[in-house]
């Protein structure tokens, strides 16, 4: 790997760190909408894992401008993000049964 890809690779992780710490902006009247929320951030994931699978078939179809560093890190962040969603999805639903045992 040369020092070109490496620091490609370096700014591509910390523009994803950026990304990743930000927080939703809040409208000034109210607050942003948690279904909209969840919808949009499922989508990322779905694009996410779109992305991989494409750039996965393109090198293995040997197209020339697809290097196996570039695939590896999209299957990394499609993998990541997936197991986030899904500790956000438990989370969800620990939080859903403990409400409905409550007792009224």
């Amino acid at each position: 790997m040369t020092d070109m890809d490496i620091t490609q690779v370096l700014a591509q992780m910390r523009a994803l760190s950026v990304n990743a710490t930000a927080l939703p902006k809040v409208e000034s009247g109210g607050g942003v909408e948690f279904g909209q929320l969840l919808k949009e951030s499922i989508e990322k994931v779905n694009d996410t894992q779109q992305q991989a699978k494409e750039l996965a078939q393109a090198f293995e179809l040997g197209k020339e401008n697809v290097e196996l560093p570039e695939v590896m890190i999209a299957v990394q962040k499609a993998s990541i993000s997936f197991q986030a969603m899904n500790q956000v999805r438990n989370k969800l639903l620990s939080a859903y049964q403990e409400i409905m045992n409550m007792q009224v």
